[in-house]
């Protein structure tokens, strides 16, 4: 296994930069699948979502709706109501000396009786803002402002409604047909309640389209803002901060007004908007943006409506609000930001799939990460700031448990591999410690003696003969343990649980019972085993010591002709563990310099993975080193940077 560590850890680097790559790949699709707009409508229901569940603000009690009911329509006995009951309105309300007072009624044409009465009171009520429609419907058609009420009166009662039907966005400023600018009735209002606290409307310096009271710019909307693709940003649009409340204005009946029961002090320096509020006369719009309970809902589409004269209430609290009371607009990241945001969270992903391997663990992490995410997008929201959330969840479970699965599937496949390679190497490693070392030393003698005595030459073989037939009943043995914490000696099992001096002592006394005849001219042995720093030692570091030992002595044993000394070595020398096993034979570096057959490539290998160095030299006067050295802090640090 260890001349493939390198091969496997190429390989699992492969995997990595394949998985990155995927990782990248499925970041530039949710991006590119956004920019096309198809996760708008999610993001959108998101929002909705969120608008919803905002904590609950106080009613605004600057705003008074004046809604005309059923009831109201029921008693007058006609619709459109009588010009008449609108100058009587009118004039009720002037008694109690409003800031501003909105017409959220189209008054295009005579409703007799009382309609010279009603051009009067659009003459005397200086505060009072009429409503058109500038934008042409569907039918091209257009609705004229009510007769006698000059254009600084007016405003236009046009909203702005999305793909889905809802309204989301109010319409500020706009050009009419005859290219002639146009305010709202709702910024209208605004502006006449900031009138009496003498703050200006201005534009905004570098935007033609950007307006402003006092220094709180009206955070304009933009084609692409939050989760919009390339809306329709004509004019002067903002996005909606509905006041999040079940009853967020005072609404007060026809009725209420004209038979005086509607004290002073709710009417007295406040904004009066009056509409209709009756569903006989659908002046109702859509959204599930606004937390207020629904005015009517549709039988068939079950989907909540709201009237067109609270939606206006909604837009002239907003403004008003954030002027004064610094209540925040809704605002947005620029693209890039947005689109650079999805790409961070994307490789968030990315290296959490990773990192995290076991399951239970991913899915904790990636369902905490995500509630994170999500509460992220909500507080923010809540401060005014709407950031991309759907798109950032996507791209956020793709990279982490799509990249994970992929990677246990990986693994799980090169682990088969790698097992069919461990029984290959085993099988490769029992031979060449045993039975090819026996045959090794077979020939040299017999190339080294004609005159081989026939019955050592018999002995020889049948020694062989019998370490071949071990190697099956060995190979059996060491699978069955699952190549843990054994390692496997002829008829010994070696607990690589114990300190590891001790283990590779035994290896030393298997390793010099066999009958290698160089080993039976040696007069001197020097045996140090000491106890190692065996900090970050794995088991399969320890079994690649026990074959490095068990190596540098059957070479000894083969190579190290006219051997009379024999020094092995196991101890920390300067803070750095070392194994050596040195000879005063005639050294292998001696018989062939470039000799480097697969226990030496086995040592190189192990060398790397314990971050020390494989050394092969000559000593001194004659032989050869055979050592190999390590330190086990840069081995920890090694760990744990991989």
């Amino acid at each position: 296994m260890l001349r493939n560590f390198w091969r496997e850890r190429d390989l699992n680097s492969q995997v990595r930069h394949i998985d990155i790559i995927a990782g990248v790949l499925t970041i530039g699709f949710i991006i590119a699948t956004r920019w096309f707009g198809a996760f708008q409508f999610l993001e959108l229901s998101v929002f909705d979502k969120f608008m919803q569940s905002r904590p609950l603000e106080n009613p605004d009690e600057r705003i008074l709706i004046v809604g005309i009911n059923e009831d109201d329509i029921r008693n007058i006995g006609q619709y459109p109501i009588p010009d008449g009951k609108i100058a009587s309105l009118l004039e009720e309300l002037k008694t109690h000396q409003p800031i501003a007072i909105g017409l959220d009624i189209y008054r295009d044409f005579a409703v007799p009786p009382g309609t010279s009465k009603l051009i009067n009171s659009f003459k005397t009520t200086k505060n009072l803002i009429g409503v058109e429609k500038i934008i042409p419907d569907i039918s091209g058609k257009t609705v004229n402002p009510p007769p006698k009420l000059p254009s600084e009166k007016l405003g236009f009662a046009d909203a702005v409604t999305d793909s889905d039907g809802q309204h989301r966005r109010a319409l500020l400023g706009a050009s009419n047909s005859n290219d002639q600018w146009r305010f709202s009735l709702a910024l209208k209002l605004a502006k006449k309640y900031f009138e009496t606290k003498k703050i200006k409307l201005d534009n905004v310096k570098g935007d033609d389209y950007g307006m402003k009271f006092g220094k709180t710019n009206l955070e304009r909307f933009l084609s692409n803002s939050g989760g919009y693709i390339r809306a329709d940003a004509g004019g002067s649009q903002i996005l909606i901060n509905f006041r999040s409340h079940p009853q967020p204005f005072n609404v007060v009946s026809l009725a209420d007004i004209l038979n005086k029961k509607v004290s002073t002090e709710k009417i007295n320096n406040k904004i009066v908007l009056i509409g209709v509020i009756s569903p006989s006369v659908k002046d109702y719009v859509y959204s599930n943006a606004i937390k207020t309970k629904s005015d009517i809902t549709d039988p068939y589409n079950k989907v909540p409506y709201t009237y067109g004269v609270k939606v206006k209430a909604h837009i002239v609290s907003q403004i008003i609000s954030a002027v004064e009371n610094e209540r925040p607009f809704i605002k947005t990241w620029s693209d890039v930001g947005e689109y650079l945001w999805i790409a961070f969270i994307g490789f968030t992903g990315i290296i959490i799939g990773h990192h995290i391997y076991s399951s239970q663990k991913l899915i904790f992490t990636v369902g905490i990460i995500s509630i994170i995410l999500i509460g992220n997008a909500y507080l923010l929201l809540m401060i005014g700031w709407w950031i991309p959330i759907v798109p950032s969840i996507i791209v956020f479970l793709c990279n982490s448990l799509a990249i994970a699965a992929f990677s246990k599937y990986d693994e799980a496949l090169r682990t088969r591999l790698q097992e069919r390679q461990i029984v290959i190497d085993q099988v490769f490693e029992t031979i060449h410690g045993g039975p090819l070392q026996k045959l090794s030393i077979i020939l040299r003698n017999i190339d080294g003696d004609e005159n081989l005595d026939k019955q050592t030459l018999s002995t020889d073989l049948r020694q062989l003969n019998q370490e071949l037939r071990q190697v099956h009943q060995l190979l059996q043995r060491e699978i069955s343990t699952n190549g843990e914490i054994f390692y496997l000696r002829r008829e010994q099992q070696l607990n690589l649980q114990q300190p590891i001096h001790e283990v590779l002592h035994q290896v030393y006394f298997d390793v010099l019972e066999r009958s290698h005849i160089e080993f039976q001219t040696l007069k001197i042995k020097v045996v140090d085993f000491q106890q190692l720093d065996e900090r970050n030692l794995s088991v399969e570091h320890k079994r690649g010591l026990c074959r490095f030992l068990e190596e540098g002595l059957t070479n000894a044993g083969k190579y190290a002709q006219g051997i009379t000394r024999l020094d092995v070595i196991c101890k920390q020398e300067q803070g750095v563990n070392v194994i050596r096993v040195s000879d005063n034979g005639c050294g292998i570096q001696e018989l062939n310099q470039e000799h480097q057959g697969f226990g030496t490539k086995q040592a190189y290998n192990l060398a790397k993975q314990l971050r020390g160095k494989f050394q092969r030299f000559a000593n001194s006067p004659k032989g050869t080193v055979y050592q190999i050295i390590w330190d086990a802090r840069k081995l920890k640090f090694w760990r744990l940077i991989s």
